[in-house]
């Protein structure tokens, strides 16, 4: 019983410090605010939920490769980031985006540039002669493909084509044709074709 009264005393007079203090600040507050050590708890914020980051590669229903995202954190720390398909933004890691960005525009100025250098060599070449086995009048036997055309432009050109970037119409006869060649997807050749039988 003895302690019982000690403890009392105790949470009295810690609940009249509490009020005192409560009371000195109120009265104090508009006197000297300097002077008043109040104990005063403020509300801590929340984490940040999301996070600044650069996509390394393509990711369905995400993103593009290359493009800033704000993603929610769990999906970060959980699936990109330990999948390696995304990084915190950071200004090294911008620059080094910008420097990617700026290499990959020279190399697609200089595709370009090259398609339209060869489109101008296939325009100014003139006709290319494919010689088939003739039929009855003016039919050949089988007919003339992408391929004979990529065969003959690596013979007399000494150019690699790839045959899927020619289209060529149905040709069945002897005549004169003209083929597309798309080069680039802004640039595209047209080549003549003179078919003959032997």
């Amino acid at each position: 019983m003895a302690s019982s009264p000690a403890v009392s005393s105790l949470s009295w007079s810690s609940s009249s410090w509490l009020s005192n203090r409560t009371l000195t600040k109120n009265t104090n507050e508009g006197i000297n605010k300097s002077s008043s050590s109040a104990f005063v708890v403020l509300a801590q914020k929340k984490a940040r939920k999301t996070r600044k980051i650069i996509l390394i590669e393509d990711v369905t229903d995400v993103g593009k490769k290359g493009q800033l995202l704000d993603v929610k954190a769990g999906f970060y720390r959980n699936f990109l980031h330990p999948t390696g398909k995304a990084r915190i933004v950071t200004p090294v890691l911008l620059k080094e985006m910008k420097i990617e960005e700026e290499r990959i525009e020279a190399e697609k100025k200089r595709v370009k540039e090259e398609a339209l250098q060869l489109a101008r060599i296939f325009e100014t070449v003139g006709a290319f002669k494919v010689k088939r086995k003739g039929g009855k009048g003016k039919q050949i036997f089988g007919s003339v493909t992408a391929q004979d055309l990529v065969d003959i432009i690596k013979a007399q050109l000494q150019r690699d084509i790839d045959k899927r970037i020619v289209s060529l119409p149905e040709i069945r006869e002897t005549g004169e044709y003209i083929a597309e060649l798309k080069l680039h997807p802004d640039v595209s050749a047209q080549v003549r074709l003179n078919v003959f039988a032997n």
